[in-house]
């Protein structure tokens, strides 16, 4: 029976300490997303990118503007024979080189806005690691399932990315 009272007040000193020890913990949070859509670099990387595949996305445009003419002449069907064959044999090239340059644009836009962002990123990372510095944060977390709003200290980071 001694030995349970022991054990009790040995469980009871050793959570003492732990919650003695995490109060003296300091966290803060970051919302990369809201950094990514507030944030005065990320807006110019993105109208950059805008910019940049802007006339890629005209002519993307105007290719599906034909596929869409043609499909409408095909389904009106008021051409003989050869000229709707003419227009499917059409319709089947416009499709093939709207599929490819679609899928060129994808994968240019993705690598370009990565390195976009990376440059972002890498500033914001520099920035969090000042103010967790400046004011002695032992914990930085990023991209979390749920924080109180108390520790999001996103407002901060977007202040120093805007020097």
């Amino acid at each position: 029976m001694n030995s349970i009272y022991r054990l009790a007040l040995l469980g009871t000193l050793l959570g003492s300490a732990a919650m003695v020890q995490a109060a003296d913990l300091k966290v803060g949070y970051i919302n990369t997303e809201r950094v990514y859509r507030e944030a005065s670099p990320a807006m110019a990387a993105q109208k950059k990118l805008e910019r940049e595949f802007a006339a890629r996305e005209l002519e993307l445009k105007k290719l599906a503007a034909r596929g869409k003419e043609l499909e409408g002449l095909i389904a009106r069907n008021k051409t003989n024979e050869a000229e709707r064959k003419a227009q499917e044999r059409e319709l089947a090239s416009v499709d093939r080189e709207y599929q490819a340059k679609m899928r060129d644009f994808r994968d240019d836009l993705n690598q370009r806005r990565n390195e976009e962002y990376a440059s972002v990123q890498e500033r914001a990372n520099r920035i969090i690691r000042q103010i967790a510095e400046r004011e002695q944060y032992d914990l930085i977390l990023q991209d979390a399932v749920y924080v109180s709003p108390k520790l999001d200290i996103t407002v901060k980071v977007l202040k120093e990315l805007e020097k």
